[in-house]
């Protein structure tokens, strides 16, 4: 990489460790402050080259005339009253995206977006009324865990520092439609030179794109795959998912039956429930028979409502009467919390604009 014809600073959130090294050597300097680098920008959340005490003035100088560290714009943050956060950023090309952080006893979960917008256009899905804008590179994918973990306020000045324990890839866009730069990014998630956390504390969550299961199976990334069923008949997913019109039940499940599991993994299904679409003891013994020599757990989310949808949450006696048939037929079913509601931090709620905004009106062409 010849990095003097570049007219800009570069950007060193865009490369991975091994590019990092080149660009190093190619400024002269020794090829372990490519890991220096790396441990500055990933463990310690570093934002300046000022801050990396263990390099050398001169060697810090040559970063500084020819790069940067430059992660997605924080634009403004959002708390709910349970603790949840809900992050707006601004990408370069003035994009919008939003990751949501989520704190529990022992773990700080973020849910992080793939994409601005979503091109699926699931009927429940505020994110999907949108349509799809472009999708997120591995760089702007990582930065939100960098920002989030930062503890930033939006004004942009530091804050203490805070470990992001669980990621989950549950955020805008459907991860396995940008699955190459969704992969680059899980691969630094992983990497020991770079973010260094374990895979099964990173879980992805597609809504059924049959190859790109079989792709993240053959990946060896080692992650935990969720999938959104959220019906147990392809009638009622046509009509509630038009992903499912190319990707049926019968395809959905024999990918899901294919793909490799280590001992004591199993995939999460996660079932949105709707109001009078989904929820009747009648599609709980049909998921039942769906999922059988599946080896999973499922997660039941009632539905998160929102301005200008057309459905309903159901009540509780509806959830706990579809939990309690699954358990009758052995799974493993949990009622699964929503947090962030009164922000559109839940599931489903997010959208990219301005969050203040959401909290008062609909979106357009909602």
């Amino acid at each position: 990489m010849d990095i003097k014809e570049k007219d800009n600073k570069i950007n060193l959130l865009e490369f991975g460790a091994d590019e990092l090294k080149s660009i190093v050597e190619g400024l002269g300097m020794k090829p372990y402050r490519a890991a220096q680098i790396c441990r500055w920008i990933y463990s310690e959340g570093a934002d300046s080259f000022s801050a990396m005490t263990d390099i050398s003035k001169a060697d810090r100088e040559k970063l500084s005339e020819i790069a940067e560290i430059r992660p997605p714009e924080l634009l403004e943050r959002l708390v709910s009253h349970d603790g949840t956060e809900k992050h707006l950023f601004s990408l370069h090309d003035g994009e919008k995206v939003e990751s949501v952080l989520i704190p529990d006893e022992g773990r700080l979960t973020l849910c992080i977006s793939s994409q601005a917008g979503c091109a699926l256009g699931c009927r429940f899905c505020l994110t999907g009324a949108g349509g799809i804008r472009r999708n997120l590179l591995p760089h702007e994918i990582t930065g939100q865990v960098l920002v989030a973990g930062a503890g930033r306020p939006a004004s942009g000045t530091a804050g203490k520092g805070r470990k992001i324990t669980n990621i989950v890839m549950m955020g805008m866009g459907e991860p396995l439609m940008n699955a190459g730069n969704v992969f680059e990014a899980l691969g630094r998630l992983i990497s020991p030179k770079m973010f260094n956390m374990s895979p099964r504390r990173i879980t992805l969550s597609t809504a059924g794109v049959v190859p790109g299961i079989k792709a993240l199976g053959e990946s060896g990334l080692g992650v935990n795959l969720a999938v959104s069923v959220n019906a147990p008949s392809d009638e009622v997913r046509d009509y509630i998912m038009p992903i499912n019109k190319k990707y049926p039940l019968k395809a959905l499940m024999k990918a899901l039956k294919d793909y490799p599991l280590a001992p004591r993994r199993r995939i999460t299904v996660e079932y949105v429930m709707l109001r009078g679409i989904n929820d009747r003891p009648e599609h709980a013994a049909q998921l039942g028979k769906l999922l059988r020599g599946l080896r999973c757990k499922i997660n039941l989310i009632p539905f998160n409502e929102h301005g200008g949808s057309e459905f309903g949450r159901p009540d509780e006696a509806s959830v706990h009467a579809f939990q309690e048939r699954l358990h009758s037929m052995n799974y493993t079913a949990f009622i699964r919390e929503s947090r962030g509601v009164d922000i559109l931090a839940a599931c489903g709620q997010l959208r990219g604009f301005s969050a203040r905004k959401t909290l008062t009106e609909a979106p357009p062409g909602v």
